[in-house]
């Protein structure tokens, strides 16, 4: 796994340590919730100077591609958009000359009594 998605999954049960730490406090010493704000921040500067420290040492790597874009494609693709920028054909069954209300397009088709 990858650092710094490690330290971001990290994140939100070591802010939870710090408040279950700072209840202890107030339960048994004289230090608040009022008075452990401070910490709170503290704490969250750490993290994210770990994680851009990560990044730092791991950059990102540069955009690419959409995923099931062929190469030779158009640039700029989007998911969804077909290769030439025309549709896919049409679907087994169906026929564009039938007539309305005779077609579904449901995955289960209907029952004939259902479609009156």
């Amino acid at each position: 796994m990858n650092q710094y998605l490690f330290l971001r999954r990290m994140r939100g049960p070591i802010m939870l340590l710090v408040f279950g730490v700072t209840a202890i406090l107030d339960e048994y010493t004289g230090i608040h919730y009022s008075m452990s704000w401070p910490l709170y921040i503290i704490a969250w500067g750490i993290l994210k100077l770990a994680e851009n420290a990560v990044l730092a040492q791991n950059p990102p790597l540069p955009p690419g591609p959409w995923p099931g874009s062929q190469s030779g494609s158009q640039s700029g693709s989007y998911p969804g958009q077909y290769p030439g920028g025309y549709p896919p054909p049409p679907a087994a069954g169906y026929d564009p000359n039938a007539p309305a209300g005779t077609q579904t397009t449901a995955i289960v088709p209907a029952h004939d009594e259902e479609r009156s």
